[in-house]
């Protein structure tokens, strides 16, 4: 009886771990869609403390660090404007299904993300790493702010209750570094697209459908 009794308890009451780490680039779109379409897939698991971890990807490694006009982006990257249509379109479709209404007309600049990425490596201190990142794919894709200004990052900071000097502090030179380390993750690892997840064993690239992605957490569980 007891020994049933405690494998009923740990089967229905003990919290499950599962560790996940997202490759991501913050001016990726399909990387926003992603982060909406996982945090929707975890929502299906209120019995498993996820742990999970955001790791930098630069999708425009040579980005000066002043970033660059979006035209001239899209020149450089596409061809143009007309040639990126297309492709621009399909993430709009994609994203609209994941309850995200894109205003990539808004965006006037591409900007380098290390900035980013540090305030979002920061805000992993505060238990704030969701919070923050929706925010700043929110910032750029919706808002069309540029999310390479340290004023914007800032805003974004303090509106989740991180201190303006905390994370002007935390912008360092060992700080830049550790940015640095965490891309050459992605480098070694042979990761070419964002964004890419690692979920228990399995490792999923892509925006997939939060579907897809509770299918694959489900089968790590077991």
């Amino acid at each position: 009886m007891l020994k049933d009794l405690l494998i009923f308890i740990k089967k229905n009451f003990v919290l499950k771990l599962m560790k996940i780490n997202v490759f991501a680039d913050t001016i990726c779109g399909w990387c926003f869609i992603g982060h909406r379409n996982l945090n929707a897939a975890l929502k299906k698991f209120p019995e498993v403390k996820f742990d999970i971890k955001h790791v930098p990807f630069q999708l425009n490694s040579d980005m000066p660090a002043e970033g660059i006009s979006r035209d001239k982006y899209l020149e450089i990257k596409f061809g143009g404007k007309d040639y990126a249509a297309p492709m621009y379109e399909n993430m709009r479709l994609k994203a609209n299904e994941s309850g995200i209404n894109l205003n990539l007309d808004k965006i006037k600049k591409t900007p380098n993300t290390v900035l980013s990425h540090l305030l979002i490596i920061l805000s992993e201190q505060f238990n704030l790493q969701n919070e923050i990142k929706e925010k700043i794919y929110q910032s750029y894709f919706i808002d069309g702010l540029d999310i390479g200004d340290i004023n914007i990052l800032v805003d974004v900071a303090k509106a989740n209750n991180i201190a303006e000097n905390i994370f002007k502090d935390f912008i360092n030179e060992k700080n830049i570094e550790l940015v640095n380390s965490k891309l050459s993750t992605a480098r070694e690892k042979n990761i070419s697209g964002v964004p890419f997840f690692e979920i228990g064993k399995d490792f999923i690239s892509g925006a997939q459908s939060s579907i897809q992605l509770e299918n694959v957490i489900k089968a790590n569980l077991n």
